[in-house]
């Protein structure tokens, strides 16, 4: 497994989950400001670590362009999202239904091959993380693959448009993970825009149920 360094954010700020609806009511577009590309770029390496017959879970779906690559390759997906306006534009895109979803509201046991939270689990505040965690581990079927990424850090707060980051230490989310049961394949420090262009550290973390 690689290792991994973080750089610092900006100064944490408190959780407001009333801010957290606003940001998702009104920044949609930003949200989807990406479905025009390609998938996500550590996606087609996970789906290859998939059986063909694998249902996945998405968690943060978005405007449902990874869900679309997922479909394309002949996947099933189980597509969701805390946003009303993102479940229409990902029912619109992929023509499938979408479920709105928080993830401390994950209640399933055993459903899924593979959960996928591509650049949204990084803004679920620490403090339930680690649930959530468990949540998904519950959720995957045994030696289902789970992917989530994150932008490392030393403390939670919030960028301009008002959206919070958790922005855990890597040495803290390895621990955590390892603490909810899951076995740690990857995890991965790489670079890449944020929403507003800005350049973070990025870790993509790739971990399995053993038992």
């Amino acid at each position: 497994m690689r290792s991994v360094t973080a750089r610092k954010p900006k100064p944490p700020l408190g959780h407001d989950r009333r801010s957290d609806r606003r940001v998702l009511r009104s920044r949609g577009a930003r949200y989807t400001i990406s479905s025009a590309q390609g998938p996500a770029r550590h996606l087609d390496e996970f789906l290859d670590r998939l059986p063909a017959s694998a249902h996945i879970l998405e968690l943060g779906c978005g405007g449902g362009r990874d869900a679309s690559r997922m479909i394309e390759r002949g996947f099933t997906v189980d597509m969701t999202d805390a946003s009303r306006g993102m479940v229409r534009k990902a029912r619109e895109r992929t023509g499938q239904d979408v479920r709105l979803l928080r993830f401390e509201e994950l209640d399933a046991v055993d459903a899924y091959g593979a959960v996928w939270a591509h650049a949204s689990l990084h803004h679920q505040p620490m403090s339930g993380l680690g649930e959530v965690l468990i949540r998904i581990h519950r959720a995957i079927r045994v030696n289902g693959w789970f992917f989530a990424n994150y932008m490392p850090g030393c403390g939670e707060g919030r960028d301009r448009f008002g959206r919070l980051y958790n922005c855990a230490p890597s040495g803290h989310l390895l621990e955590l993970y390892r603490s909810t049961g899951w076995q740690v394949d990857q995890a991965e420090k790489y670079g890449s825009d944020s929403i507003g262009g800005v350049k973070r550290d990025w870790i993509a973390m790739t971990a399995f149920k053993l038992d």
